[in-house]
């Protein structure tokens, strides 16, 4: 049977051919029969509490040169699609959150979110990690700068981030002397006016950041570790670290069995787990990424595992 699939995402004429998942994502779907439908954020409304689209019809092509093509934009009610698959970049902002709203009166109507709206809104990507205190490194969320200077003269060697940050935009190293720490509690907290976290330095970021992906709650056996440039605390590609795929450690398939069921539980079917050492630090639920590296490297083919899935519960349905 021929399912159709939609995508809300960012400006697709943008995206990094070599590197985007989201383009991967797509193209599983595409050879696995799916009819595609493209979306931006923008074009999504809701008209007397439907959930519609101004959607174009989309082919994709495994060509840097053009790599996809669409039909000129309709209205599309969303529910009448069998999945949408929500891929746009964080900031999670208001209109992130609005989008998700849309996307739930979509699931009302019939089509299956992935992931589920309400698990995005719940679900910040730094904090949803501080449920598993088994698998973190010392944590602390809070606003307060004496309690945060607290946690620093307690562990010495600090990470300090903004809650609602990518790419490690934002991520700064306080070292145990202290250094610039009242300069950068302010700027993180506003003095004061907005939460942060603390996390206990990690020195096992110099063998790389780790990016696990959970399909469906399975881990796909090989990650992509994130190694820093010399003298950077932060192995985010987008802050210009270098990739470098590698199979799971035992400890990495611990703690992805920790987690698991709980993003089962929440609907969270396309998840990014970020490890470093043998801590988690992040669980990323908006847009993971590293599919092409990952696949690269070890023929993992991730995007078909995850169609597997989706095809399994749209049967399952019918």
């Amino acid at each position: 049977m021929k399912y159709s699939l939609g995508v809300v995402m960012d400006p697709i004429a943008q995206i990094n051919f070599k590197k985007d998942t989201t383009l991967a994502l797509l193209q599983a779907a595409q050879d696995c029969g799916f009819q595609l439908f493209y979306f931006k954020q923008s074009d999504l409304y809701l008209d007397n509490g439907r959930a519609v689209g101004r959607g174009c019809l989309l082919q994709v092509f495994d060509n840097a040169q053009q790599w996809f093509s669409l039909e000129p934009p309709r209205e599309i009610p969303l529910g009448d699609l069998d999945v949408i698959l929500m891929r746009v970049d964080p900031p999670f902002d208001n209109e992130y959150i609005y989008s998700t709203y849309i996307l739930e009166a979509a699931e009302r109507d019939g089509a299956m979110v992935v992931n589920k709206p309400q698990a995005l809104r719940d679900c910040n990507e730094k904090i949803f990690a501080t449920a598993f205190p088994q698998c973190c490194p010392p944590v602390l969320v809070s606003r307060d700068m004496a309690r945060l200077r607290k946690f620093h003269q307690a562990h010495k060697d600090v990470i300090f981030k903004p809650l609602d940050g990518m790419g490690g935009a934002g991520i700064f190293h306080c070292k145990p002397d202290g250094a610039n720490l009242g300069a950068i509690l302010e700027m993180l907290s506003d003095h004061g006016r907005q939460q942060i976290m603390a996390q206990r330095y990690i020195p096992e970021i110099k063998d790389g950041d780790k990016r696990i992906l959970v399909v469906d709650g399975e881990a796909v056996p090989y990650c992509l570790a994130r190694i820093p440039e010399a003298g950077e605390t932060r192995g985010n590609l987008a802050a210009g670290g270098r990739g470098e795929a590698r199979p799971l450690t035992d400890r990495d398939r611990w703690i992805v069995k920790q987690v698991a069921p709980t993003l089962k539980e929440k609907g969270l079917l396309f998840v990014g787990l970020d490890v470093i050492g043998d801590f988690l630090t992040e669980i990323n639920v908006t847009s993971p990424t590293c599919v092409r590296e990952i696949d690269a490297a070890y023929n993992t083919d991730v995007g078909s595992r995850l169609m597997s899935a989706i095809t399994h519960r749209l049967a399952q349905k019918r």
